[in-house]
């Protein structure tokens, strides 16, 4: 697989830069690879990629046999709720004006999980499991450390049962005393949701800790 980009605008002349290329990755069931690279890898242009948020310039993207690039619009949809990804910048990933109930009622209203009590089940069930109280319920990002709100990104990621999340940089904004908690935090949850992860990193530390199998970008 190989993704570029068109380069028509730069100085030298090339017409397309390649972000990523020659990437041939297969992810099993319940276990965490690692892929780790210096900036400018192009690693997050693989998670892009892997998400169906950019369609590769060559090769394609399977997700239990299925090309993600010749889903239809209505297959996407139903597609996106068995991926979900965390970023590295919590700060940015939330409307500064949704309490954090409503930010982890956003994706079940989007995908038309149950009614509306179970819903709230559903949310006050997934704070529990990322070590949240339910007074964080009606409070803003503002007013979260960047601990919490990386909590509730995972809570928001894992509130639709997916089976694949895409941990994007998860740690790197963090204190190390943090990161060291946030990682066991994504250990113990795919244990009790038997999580498949992509996880993405630039700490060789952090991939050496969380990961089954390493990929070098």
């Amino acid at each position: 697989m190989s993704k570029s980009f068109d380069a028509g605008g730069l100085p030298w002349g090339r017409r397309h830069l390649k972000a990523v290329e020659g990437v041939n990755l297969e992810v099993r069931p319940g276990e965490t690879l690692g892929i780790v690279g210096e900036s400018g890898s192009g690693k997050s242009t693989l998670c892009r990629v892997v998400l169906g948020l950019t369609r590769p310039t060559t090769g394609a993207v399977l997700f239990d046999g299925k090309d993600l690039a010749r889903l239809s619009r209505t297959e996407m949809r139903r597609m996106r709720r068995r991926m979900q990804a965390v970023f590295q910048d919590s700060s940015s990933a939330f409307n500064p004006r949704h309490t954090v109930n409503a930010s982890l009622l956003a994706p079940l209203d989007v995908h038309g999980v149950g009614d509306r009590g179970s819903r709230q089940r559903l949310i006050e069930e997934t704070l529990h499991q990322v070590g949240l109280d339910l007074g964080f319920l009606n409070r803003h990002p503002h007013a979260l450390s960047g601990g919490e709100r990386q909590r509730v990104a995972i809570a928001r990621a894992i509130i639709l049962r997916p089976s694949l999340v895409v941990a994007d940089e998860p740690t790197s904004a963090l204190d190390v005393s943090v990161q060291a908690r946030i990682l066991n935090l994504f250990r113990q949850i795919q244990k009790q949701l038997s999580l498949t992860y992509v996880f993405v990193s630039h700490n060789l530390g952090v991939i050496r800790y969380i990961s089954d199998r390493v990929a070098v970008m």
